[in-house]
């Protein structure tokens, strides 16, 4: 299941925190991080899921 979300997260780096962590302060965290720039919202979805 994990490998599904680091595939979300990759291509839709919010859809894949959303799927670990639902919709707490990390999910907009990572929307926030997407909008400034792509690749440091993959980095932090990334990291969420590998952390959990």
């Amino acid at each position: 299941m994990d490998l599904i979300r680091i595939i979300f997260s990759i291509l839709l780096p919010p859809v894949g925190v959303f799927l670990q962590v639902g919709l707490g302060g990390a999910f907009w965290l990572n929307i926030l991080l997407t909008i400034l720039g792509y690749i440091p919202g993959i980095i932090h979805a990334v990291w969420i899921i590998a952390k959990r």
